[in-house]
């Protein structure tokens, strides 16, 4: 006779990096069925320096994990554009914003635009409005926020579930170096 296994829930912080706007979707998971905690954006436009938007970054990823209680979190990774500079800025929003995770010994994983595109809206090249309305019938939420950063987010979360523990390139993710150590023993250097 086999043990029947406790389902627990898993809370899911989705990340939409930016340095003007970062979205945000928390989703709490409970036998398959998906619960949206929280949805919104992150306005950092008028802080002006690049530096105080990276710690205004971190510090809000922290709290939302704090006060979510977040076991995983999923973020976008950087879109590969024509401008550098922006590439750069963006790149190290989405580090600020993994160094908060890591700091809190929760999981990071992230994902491709494209993947979370698909995994939300069956078409890699969806239109942040397919996957808003897409997102919204998944998660069944009835008011529509300002900005699509929040539905970006959102998805991303909601990719994550869709994907389970294991990241894009099919490897597993970690918290930090002691959490690889334990699930690799032998890979000790």
């Amino acid at each position: 006779m086999k043990a029947k296994v406790k389902e627990v829930e898993k809370i899911i912080l989705g990340i939409d990096p930016g340095t003007s706007i970062m979205g945000y979707g928390v989703i709490s998971v409970l036998k398959g069925e998906i619960k949206l905690l929280a949805l919104g954006v992150i306005h950092l436009a008028k802080l002006g320096d690049h530096s105080i938007r990276l710690q205004r970054i971190y510090e809000r990823t922290v709290s939302l994990i704090d006060e979510f209680k977040v076991d995983e979190m999923a973020i976008e990774a950087p879109f590969y554009g024509k401008n550098a500079q922006s590439m750069l800025k963006l790149g190290r929003a989405q580090g600020v914003a993994m160094a908060a995770s890591i700091s809190r010994e929760v999981t990071a994983t992230e994902y491709a635009p494209k993947k979370i595109k698909k995994a939300v809206t069956g078409k890699g090249a969806a239109s942040k409005e397919q996957v808003a309305a897409m997102v919204k019938s998944i998660v069944k939420y009835k008011e529509d926020p300002k900005y699509l950063d929040a539905t970006d987010a959102l998805a991303v979360a909601v990719c994550h579930h869709f994907q389970g523990k294991v990241s894009v390139n099919n490897q597993k993710s970690y918290s930090g170096w002691d959490s690889f150590l334990k699930n690799n023993p032998g890979r000790k250097v």
